[in-house]
């Protein structure tokens, strides 16, 4: 029987288990997302009104935390700023705008960092977030760090020996695959597409598949990048997420990375009138 006194779950709604003088019982009641400045989405099957709030934990070898949750990834929204470089036609005076999953031939693209000018999109980055997929359940090991900060539970749901585990193969593969169909429509219309991920997930991925011919660093002109990151342990144990490299490939890199082919095309029109109907307020960036 292992040791279910110290739980694996690091970070709990935004804040690192270790930090100090958190106001933890607040935290666990209000179950907000400080990436998202409202309530946490991802929320038990069986009890709706419950978020669960694990944003990463510790798994297996890995030297430091396993970010299990893709709005963890908007922290400060760097991985915006660290794509501006993409925009090659992005002029001063222009608005940025960052708009949310938009459909395209191939599927969905998480985000689309946009610049704007008099209300029309004048260029565009397509951003994808892949975090870990993990099987079993998380619970028992959230119910273990509420009770080692002293938070009331309305289980004892921290005795069960239930783990979860990491779907390192389905998530490497899977994104890939969709990598490889939604790369060629950004390279039919002369565009950007970004695929941030964990410096754990690009290793597996870097030892599991063809990587060796990715360009490092980046070249600008290449369709498809790969933005690697880690959560980053500062003096006051909080973790802060930081950019580790940077590769980048076309679509030809992309299908030698699994030895397979794909085709997609789509007129540069569909993807600007799609952007433009969900501008707004709301959508506008403001990078620091």
């Amino acid at each position: 029987m292992r040791d279910t006194s110290v739980s694996k779950v690091v970070e709990l709604f935004g804040h690192s288990a270790e930090s100090a003088r958190m106001d933890w019982k607040r935290i666990v009641r209000e179950q907000q997302c400080p990436f998202l400045s409202k309530t946490c989405y991802k929320v038990r099957k069986s009890e709706p009104g419950t978020s669960i709030g694990s944003c990463a934990v510790l798994y297996g070898k890995e030297n430091s935390p396993v970010v299990i949750c893709p709005t963890r990834f908007l922290e400060r929204r760097q991985i915006f700023t660290d794509c501006l470089h993409l925009l090659t036609t992005h002029q001063p005076g222009s608005e940025l705008h960052i708009v949310q999953e938009v459909s395209i031939p191939g599927g969905s693209v998480d985000y689309f960092l946009t610049s704007v000018r008099n209300g029309k999109v004048k260029d565009f980055v397509g951003i994808e977030i892949q975090t870990l997929d993990t099987t079993g359940t998380v619970w028992p090991e959230r119910q273990r760090l509420l009770k080692q900060l002293g938070v009331p539970r309305h289980d004892n749901d921290e005795l069960s020996e239930k783990s979860y585990g990491m779907n390192w193969k389905m998530t490497a593969k899977t994104i890939l695959v969709q990598m490889l169909h939604k790369i060629q429509t950004f390279e039919h219309v002369n565009k950007k597409l970004v695929l941030v991920v964990q410096d754990g997930l690009f290793r597996y991925m870097a030892k599991e598949f063809t990587f060796d011919h990715l360009t490092s660093p980046a070249a600008v002109g290449d369709a498809m990048h790969m933005h690697v990151y880690r959560l980053e342990k500062q003096s006051d144990h909080s973790f802060s997420l930081g950019m580790l490299s940077r590769v980048s490939t076309d679509s030809t890199g992309i299908a030698k990375c699994m030895g397979l082919q794909a085709e997609a095309r789509v007129e540069l029109a569909q993807i600007v009138t799609a952007l433009e109907q969900r501008l707004s307020p709301n959508t506008r960036f403001n990078p620091v």
